[in-house]
This record gives structure tokens, C-alpha cells and sequence, in this order.
């Protein structure tokens, strides 16, 4: 399926920014983007769609389930494909840069915690912060 037939089957009209956008996140290098990291990326294409507009297709992305929004560290947001898998994140405090995880023991161990409380999981998000121990860390600012 190609991206003019996605975003029609959320019911979403093909526009131009939201094509842009979409491409970002499908054909982009980095998965976890904010609104500003979207804004940049068109910025350099010398894309002529601002940053209000970004922060409206993302939402109505959000909205459609084409993206799904994380609130890490600092209270900022952060999109990702909404790809159907439920994974977790690894956030590194010195860089912000965020890694992925699925661990079935975890999941196995939250959903037990719950169900011993009277509680059946319907969704969760974990994060854990940590930094990075790599002596050679690409992404380290110090």
C-alpha cells in the first residue's frame, strides 16, 4: 500500500504537509522525532510547511493511529510509527537518544504485578532513563 492510500484509509485527505510528514517517519534515518525534529528535517528539504502545521498533522496522525506520542524526561513529545508491536524504551539522560526494547519476562511480570492487585492490564508504557556506559558513544555531548 502506498502512503496516499494510508492516510485515505484513516479517513485523512492527502494534503501535501501530511505526505511530508508521513515520509519523514517512513523514510527517515531517526524513529522518535518531536515536533521540532520533523520542523528541521523540512526545514532543510526547503520544505515550505510550518511548525504549526507540523504540530497539527502530528496530532491528527496521533489521532488516526498512524503515530503513537511518548512523554520522556522533560515532559516533551515524541512520535513514533504506530507499527502494532508493543515495545518499551531505554532513554539516555546525556544524549536523549531512545532505544527500543521488548523483553517477555517484563511483560510477564507486569501483567502478574496487576492481576494480584485486582487490575487486568489494557495498555502501558515503560521507560527507563539511564546513561549511557559506552567509553565511544556517537551520541554523548560531553
Amino acid at each position: 500500500m502506498n502512503t496516499i492510500d494510508e492516510l485515505k484509509s484513516t479517513g485523512l485527505k492527502a494534503t501535501l504537509p501530511r505526505l511530508k510528514v508521513l515520509e519523514i517517519f517512513q523514510k527517515g534515518a531517526q524513529r522518535h522525532m518531536s515536533a521540532e525534529d520533523v520542523f528541521r528535517v523540512l526545514l532543510e528539504d526547503r520544505s515550505d510547511v510550518g511548525l504549526a502545521t507540523v504540530y497539527r498533522v502530528l496530532t491528527q496522525f496521533e489521532q488516526a493511529g498512524i503515530l503513537t506520542r511518548s512523554n520522556f524526561e522533560g515532559g516533551k513529545a515524541i512520535f513514533e510509527l504506530n507499527e502494532g508491536q508493543h515495545h518499551d524504551h531505554l532513554v539516555c539522560l546525556d544524549c536523549g537518544k531512545v532505544e527500543e526494547f521488548f523483553d517477555a519476562e517484563i511483560e510477564s511480570r507486569q501483567n502478574a504485578v496487576a492481576r494480584t492487585r485486582g487490575f487486568e492490564l489494557a495498555e502501558h508504557a515503560l521507560s527507563l532513563y539511564a546513561h549511557c556506559t559506552k567509553d565511544k558513544c556517537p551520541n554523548r555531548t560531553k
